[in-house]
């Protein structure tokens, strides 16, 4: 690239910043560009500037109208890590706060109600025969039907194999799922039903190392044509979608699934301290954290029972502030 030559108050600096980064290793090509838009802000505002002040940081930092959220994260980030250079070489610098602006709005899961549910897997059930791909009316149902009745991430039930669905015993067996776990995952006698049915209409001859759901050239449905799916079933049912990163979302019923479980459990006077660590494990989470954060997420959809959560278990409940893609 050709060399950037900073004219700021902080020339020498931002030069001797750059330098460092290239020299172990960074290409660090388009943050030096972001860092020449900063030069010329100071030199035209703060022309006289001999330190870092907390005011150049601020003013540089705030979110421009025309901007995303996380590219004012981005260029925070580029003057917190130039602003730490300069610390560490003994110089004036205020050195912003660590994630002081949030990447991304929070996004809050849509629990589907029960009504909303039978009337999106009734609208699976419409799913029509193409000859672009022969088993879609078949795949369809059952694969919506699964996300839910078993709480799997979307590509745990994308990724499944012949071999990894034993219909005898109802058992699915998911592998290298998030973090690279692997858990045995019981079907209820419903749904294992629904697939002993769809493997006859598909997988009769099908070796084990098919795609149970599988897509164009004996490959797995991509994401797109899951989302795409998804999109028309949903509004086939009459489930208004609020745009691009609103949802409702696919993963929304692995959410949903873990909300009704609890809010079951609530209401039949089950003992939450041992049932969270079977739900824990049945969903395959790292940490009782992520399986907790569900608690929270039930009391704030069914205020009905956010008194009796809150009473019994008022020490396991944590703020609402999970991993939504956990």
């Amino acid at each position: 690239m050709n060399k950037i030559i900073y004219l700021g108050p902080f020339a020498s600096q931002l030069h001797a910043h750059v330098a460092l980064k290239q020299s172990i290793g960074y290409k660090y090509e388009t943050d030096a560009r972001h860092l020449l838009r900063f030069d010329h802000f100071t030199a035209e505002k703060y022309p006289e500037a001999t330190a870092l002040s907390k005011e150049i940081v601020m003013e540089w930092c705030a979110k421009k109208s025309y901007e995303s959220q996380a590219n004012q994260c981005s260029r925070t980030s580029i003057i917190r890590q130039f602003a730490i250079y300069l610390e560490n070489t003994g110089q004036q610098a205020y050195v912003m706060p660590k994630a002081y602006y949030p990447s991304k709005t929070q996004y809050s899961p849509y629990i589907y109600t029960e009504d909303e549910l039978r009337r999106f897997f009734a609208q699976t059930d419409q799913c029509h025969y193409v000859s672009e791909c022969p088993y879609r009316h078949f795949i369809m149902p059952a694969y919506f039907r699964l996300l839910y009745t078993c709480g799997l991430r979307l590509s745990e039930a994308r990724l499944l194999t012949v071999g990894d669905v034993d219909l005898k015993s109802g058992i699915l067996t998911i592998s290298h799922s998030k973090k690279d776990n692997n858990r045995l995952v019981p079907m209820s006698q419903s749904i294992a039903e629904r697939c002993r049915e769809y493997f006859t209409n598909v997988h009769k001859n099908s070796p084990d190392s098919n795609y149970f759901f599988p897509g164009l050239d004996g490959k797995p449905m991509t994401l797109q044509n899951v989302y795409h799916n998804f999109r028309h079933f949903l509004w086939k049912a009459g489930i208004s979608h609020g745009g691009r990163g609103k949802g409702p979302r696919v993963h929304d019923f692995r959410h949903s699934y873990a909300c009704h479980c609890l809010k079951r459990w609530v209401l039949e006077g089950k003992d939450l301290q041992v049932y969270l660590p079977v739900l824990k494990t049945y969903m395959g989470h790292d940490s009782f954290h992520e399986t907790a954060y569900y608690l929270r997420l039930t009391a704030d959809i069914y205020p009905n029972i956010s008194i009796k959560l809150e009473g019994c278990y008022p020490d396991i409940i944590p703020s609402l502030g999970g991993d939504i893609n956990e």
